[in-house]
């Protein structure tokens, strides 16, 4: 401080200084940042538009409601909702889009033409011919009630495709070249059922007509073991053979359930070669 200052002044500086001390102490008048709002992880959950109500052993994507559904992809897909969102696309579709009903375009009024002919006291006034003008009226209330209930009706026709692609059952299918031990295995003591009925049961026609051959059948089966199906894919030229592998097969029935492993199906198809050979034996390959 300059030693020339008077005692007043010295005083005035001393009495801010305090003032400053005393506003900070009592007002406690602090400085500090702000800080950043804890952020929240982020979920994916999928609205899927069925549920089966049965809830899978292991699920591949979080949803709303349990399903379990089928389909013949082996890996699994993220579902799709076949109907719009509002959520902006980047393209624009192909679905027409409605537009709104407007106002005639105003036209200008037309000019009486005045027709007359020679030597006659009489006139005729006519207006000029304008060409036919859309319809642009605005709809009706019993339209816009009709176009509302097809729309309920499109609504309802996708939900029932999607529920029924949601209870479509899971399928599988095996042959002589499978790899998987489960079905393997199933299929091993399948083919064993098969000869030992069918070799029991040899069809009596083809022994005395010798008739030998092979044929292709593919057996749907279910899941506790029943017949579903029985498709000939190639058959063996002679009616009698391929009756006696159906036969053989009915005759088999039930079978064992199903495995249910890591992949369980509702439905197991077996294609396998049937040989009616000579000496009256049965080979399943």
């Amino acid at each position: 401080m300059n030693a020339s200052a008077s005692p007043a002044d010295r005083l005035g500086v001393t009495f801010l200084f305090s003032l400053v001390a005393h506003a900070v102490v009592v007002l406690g008048v602090t400085f500090s940042y702000a800080k950043r709002p804890p952020t929240l992880p982020a979920l994916d959950v999928i609205l899927v538009q069925s549920a089966s109500g049965e809830a899978p052993d292991k699920a591949d994507f979080l949803a709303q409601a349990s399903n379990s559904g089928g389909g013949d992809s082996d890996k699994p897909k993220r579902p799709s909702d076949p109907l719009s969102s509002a959520i902006p696309k980047p393209t624009q579709g192909v679905v027409p889009r409605a537009t709104e009903d407007g106002a005639p375009r105003p036209s200008e009024a037309t000019r009486a033409e005045l027709l007359t002919t020679r030597q006659s006291d009489t006139a005729a006034t006519t207006a000029r011919e304008t060409p036919d003008a859309p319809d642009t009226r605005l709809p009706l209330e019993r339209e816009i009630a009709e176009r509302k209930l097809e729309m309920a009706r499109l609504a309802q026709e996708i939900q029932r495709e999607s529920e029924q692609y949601a209870k479509r059952p899971k399928r599988k299918y095996i042959s002589a070249n499978t790899r998987e031990y489960a079905y393997a295995s199933y299929m091993s003591a399948w083919v064993a059922r098969i000869e030992r009925i069918g070799n029991l049961n040899y069809p009596d026609d083809a022994r005395r007509q010798e008739l030998h051959g092979q044929l292709v059948l593919t057996v749907g089966l279910n899941r506790d073991g029943s017949v579903k199906s029985i498709d000939v894919i190639q058959p063996s030229g002679h009616k009698i053979l391929d009756d006696a592998a159906i036969r053989i097969v009915n005759l088999s029935a039930p079978f064992n359930a199903l495995p249910q492993g890591s992949e369980a199906v509702d439905e197991l198809y077996i294609t396998r070669t049937w040989q009616f050979l000579p000496g009256n034996v049965l080979r399943n390959r």
